[in-house]
């Protein structure tokens, strides 16, 4: 049976490095999806896992399919920070569309996440590459936070530990790995 969260729960969808590295204060963690979107390594990265000369790659959402990820319950009191803070992060380039979605808790619950989607018209927008093209940037990406590849393992990593296979995915990563 699906419940409805109070209507004053604010949630946050996690399906990148927010899966391990959320960087928030939250009072719950719950695996969780959402439909009408999958996960992709389609945003070229100039900051975080790349610089503007040297690009990597990162993922995000676009339409079509099913993601599985984590959804983080945020105190109201810590609401606006919370908000701040992920806009900052995710929207250095606003290659991300900050949007509200409905997302299904691994519980039984649905809830209204906040979710940051890919934005499909923007110039870091790589969802239509060839996989080359991807492996590429996977193996030239390094930014603030490290290599591209690195953090494509760390999603393979967290989704390991919600028991989720993300064949796309894993076969991107051993591809790269395979080249490198």
């Amino acid at each position: 049976m699906t419940t409805h969260s109070e209507s004053n729960d604010y949630w946050v969808f996690g399906y990148g490095s927010l899966m391990w590295r959320p960087g928030f204060p939250f009072a719950e963690m719950v695996p969780a999806h959402l439909d009408g979107f999958r996960r992709d390594m389609c945003i070229q990265s100039i900051h975080y896992r790349g610089t503007s000369d040297v690009p990597g790659l990162v993922s995000g959402l676009m339409p079509g399919g099913t993601c599985k990820g984590r959804a983080y319950l945020i105190e109201q009191k810590d609401v606006v920070d919370v908000i701040a803070y992920l806009d900052e992060r995710e929207l250095v380039t606003d290659v991300y569309l900050p949007q509200h979605h409905d997302v299904a808790l691994d519980d039984g619950r649905a809830v209204s996440a906040r979710v940051y989607l890919a934005d499909v018209t923007h110039d870091q927008f790589a969802g239509h590459w060839p996989l080359e093209d991807k492996i590429t940037y996977l193996l030239q990406g390094t930014g603030t936070e490290g290599r591209s590849l690195e953090y494509l393992a760390n999603i393979i990593g967290q989704l390991g530990e919600l028991e989720i296979e993300d064949e796309g995915l894993s076969a991107l990563l051993n591809h790269a790995q395979a080249r490198e």
